[in-house]
């Protein structure tokens, strides 16, 4: 542990990024029950206010890929965490539903970069025996700041400026994460890609102070030896698959519509007050959290796949129990709603919830990795965009039942997809699992 203290302070700091994230990812939940009382909306309007995040988070992807190589990875971080605050506080001066749309995209565009800049730096600092668990850092963070956002949101809902105050306070942590990384330093990896390999070597040593850092050089240098750009040849194609496959997976097996919408859809299992509705998702967002470590300390002692099976199998199960609740409309539908929401909650914390993200992370090659995942993430938030704005309409349309059993189906399809198209990653380096796929 003492061998890699810089190693864990660093990825703490990062992981902030993921905080800021899941926050305003959360935030939303609560603030909706508010808003609507502010602005009168309909579930059109509700779709687009929810999913507004993920339209910025789709542009903040796209322009986060193209300058994330150049400037580098800290200095995109900085950036990314004075978006977080500008938003926050855009948020508060709304005045009517345009301007928060408008300014919930502002957030979204740092949601978006920061969804690959964080877990990208965390990989790339990371040894191929820790890999797992530092980038899982980063949705440890995440389902704390979801968590967060279910605490200020309950403890804010008697404030006459319930909402906005929600909003506001993610300009806390933005804060935090830009001082908390100023001075530090950014990615061997990326020192390297720029020629600057006496500061490579000084943070390798740093990093890990048993690292054959000549060595280490060397093994990054030799996937550089190409000025090749992102062209869809056999060895490139796998990679892409995978990463958009599971950010598919990810999104549209329902993560963000149960964690956007949790206390509507507790309302409507039967929940009388907002407030009541607010201090059940504080439960499923403190197990969210905790099970989370559960994947930091698996992933890299079993492997990425095992968790996959597990987690998918036990969301299939959780949304399948959660069409029959809706469908019956029982007497205590209210309690198996929350039980149903918890364990798919607990099977998505400890496996797709991290995975995902460290998957994206590790497949591609690294001349154009940070360009790579820019896609892989756009694909993330188009899902998202799609997903979010269409569940208000879908459960007014179709009703809950039908919309947890689409979700279920999903989730089929991807045990399918991760059986046999996604490679387990545990214990190969990033230069090792290039090479492989350069192989094949």
């Amino acid at each position: 542990m003492t061998k890699h203290i810089y190693l864990y302070t660093l990825a703490i700091f990062i992981a902030l990024g993921g905080m800021l994230s899941g926050y305003d990812t959360g935030v939303i939940s609560g603030a909706l029950l508010y808003i609507n009382k502010s602005f009168q909306i309909n579930s059109y309007y509700q779709g687009l206010l929810v999913a507004s995040v993920s339209l910025g988070a789709i542009l903040g992807a796209i322009f986060n890929g193209l300058f994330i190589d150049k400037i580098g990875r800290k200095k995109t971080l900085l950036i990314i965490a004075l978006i977080f605050a500008l938003g926050s506080i855009c948020c508060w001066f709304s005045q009517n539903i345009i301007e928060l749309i408008l300014s919930r995209i502002i957030v979204g565009l740092a949601c978006g970069a920061v969804s690959f800049s964080a877990p990208l730096y965390l990989a790339e600092i990371s040894t191929k025996e820790k890999r797992g668990s530092i980038v899982s850092f980063y949705q440890v963070a995440i389902t704390l700041g979801i968590l967060s956002s279910y605490f200020v949101n309950y403890f804010c809902s008697n404030l006459s400026s319930n909402w906005r105050m929600m909003f506001l306070l993610g300009a806390i942590p933005a804060i935090i994460l830009f001082f908390s990384i100023l001075n530090k330093d950014d990615t061997p990896r990326w020192l390297v890609y720029k020629n600057r390999v006496d500061e490579a070597k000084k943070v390798l040593s740093k990093l890990d102070k048993n690292c054959d850092v000549d060595l280490t050089i060397d093994e990054i240098k030799s996937t550089l030896n190409k000025d090749e750009k992102i062209k869809f040849s056999k060895n490139v194609i796998k990679p892409f698959i995978i990463g958009i496959g599971i950010m598919f997976a990810q999104i549209a097996t329902g993560i963000n519509a149960i964690i956007y919408y949790a206390p509507t859809i507790l309302k409507q299992a039967g929940f009388a007050t907002e407030k009541n509705a607010l201090l059940s998702t504080i439960f499923i967002g403190v197990v969210n959290f905790l099970m989370t470590f559960v994947a930091v300390y698996f992933v890299d002692k079993k492997g990425r796949k095992p968790l996959l099976y597990i987690g998918l199998s036990g969301m299939l199960i959780s949304l399948l129990m959660l069409s029959m609740v809706f469908s019956l409309e029982i007497q205590f539908g209210k309690y198996l709603a929350i039980m149903f929401c918890t364990f798919y909650i607990i099977s998505f914390s400890m496996s797709l919830g991290p995975i995902a993200l460290l998957l994206i992370s590790e497949v591609f090659p690294l001349k154009y990795r940070g360009s790579a995942m820019s896609y892989a993430i756009v694909a993330n938030f188009i899902f998202n965009f799609i997903t979010t704005g269409l569940f208000p309409i879908s459960l007014d349309k179709l009703g809950a039942s039908i919309t947890f059993l689409i979700f279920a189906l999903i989730c089929i399809i991807s045990l399918v997809f991760v059986y046999f198209i996604v490679p387990e990653t545990k214990g190969i380096t990033l230069e090792e699992l290039e090479n492989r796929f350069k192989a094949n």
